[in-house]
């Protein structure tokens, strides 16, 4: 079995929830204010870990009462902490979120995260059968070093580039598998997209990709599932009907679940078909990394 390295982000997310989403300049009346562990790499590597494998987070938390609490939530949930670092005169990563009617609208202040350094990923030894996974909620260049040594080892890797930012051929070049939804594609292919567009429209863009065509990439597209090329060729997961409560994390868990997945050495179809039964089971709860589902959970679902 290989083990699961997830490079990135670690916050305290603050959920407020409304009837609806206010308009610019616009008060409106709350239901609850919540606080949830969060950040995408501690969301995808609690996935991972709760799924069955091996998991460890680099990553930095500040010292303050948020980086406490969220230290005792990942450890209880066995990700490995040995990398995570704490870091004075920073505070936690926060995000501050609203969701009405299912739908969020997130604002995020790195805080420690934006401190997450090449340094920093050098520590872990990788092993061919291990899994390297990042997203955009730390340094692109942090994420560059991360991945040099996971292919220098012949690691796998995973990048997630959420939130959409733009990024060079340095690091689309040492990515394995390519997780990303119809805005962070439309970003990246320099084409506007929008999720209720045809599948082979995203096809078309995921192809304009410079990336080459033996790159695996994963077009995450909520409740009609997940667009995928292999070698070039797409293939339709379908997506699973649940009722939505909160899709904060959805992506990330469907990340998480599919480098576990890889990580136990399955095929890169039952994979992704994993990873989208993992997503459908987290939508219907509150919360980030909270609402990751247990591998017994997705087994059910599967009827595994």
């Amino acid at each position: 079995m290989g083990r699961v390295f997830v490079a990135g982000s670690i916050n305290m997310d603050v959920v407020a929830t409304a009837d609806r989403h206010p308009k610019v300049g616009e008060t409106v009346a709350g239901q609850a204010v919540h606080y949830f562990p969060g950040g995408k790499g501690a969301n995808q590597a609690v996935a991972a870990a709760k799924l069955g494998a091996p998991s460890t987070l680099i990553g930095r938390l500040g010292a303050d009462a948020f980086g406490q609490q969220l230290r005792q939530f990942l450890t209880a949930q066995g990700v490995d902490l040995a990398l995570v670092q704490d870091t004075a005169d920073v505070h936690t990563g926060t995000a501050v979120i609203t969701i009405a009617d299912a739908d969020n609208t997130i604002v995020v202040i790195p805080g420690a995260n934006a401190l997450v350094s090449a340094g920093d990923v050098t520590a872990p030894v990788l092993a061919k059968s291990d899994v390297a996974v990042s997203q955009f909620e730390i340094p692109q260049a942090t994420i560059i070093a991360f991945f040099k040594r996971a292919r220098a080892a012949g690691a796998t890797t995973i990048l997630n580039p959420a939130p959409a930012t733009v990024c060079g051929h340095e690091l689309l070049d040492l990515v394995d598998i390519l997780v990303l939804n119809e805005t962070e594609l439309g970003l990246l292919a320099q084409t506007e997209l929008h999720d209720t567009d045809d599948p082979t429209r995203f096809a078309e863009a995921a192809r304009r990709l410079p990336t080459g065509s033996e790159k695996i990439i994963c077009v995450t597209l909520g409740k009609r599932g997940v667009l995928a090329l292999v070698g070039g060729e797409p293939s339709l997961i379908s997506g699973r009907a649940v009722k939505a409560v909160d899709t904060t994390g959805a992506g990330d868990c469907f990340v998480g679940a599919l480098a576990a997945q890889l990580a136990n050495g399955k095929a890169i179809r039952d994979a992704l078909e994993y990873a989208n039964a993992a997503a459908s089971i987290c939508v219907q709860r509150m919360g980030a990394a909270p609402s990751m589902p247990t591998a017994a959970e997705v087994a059910s679902v599967l009827h595994l």
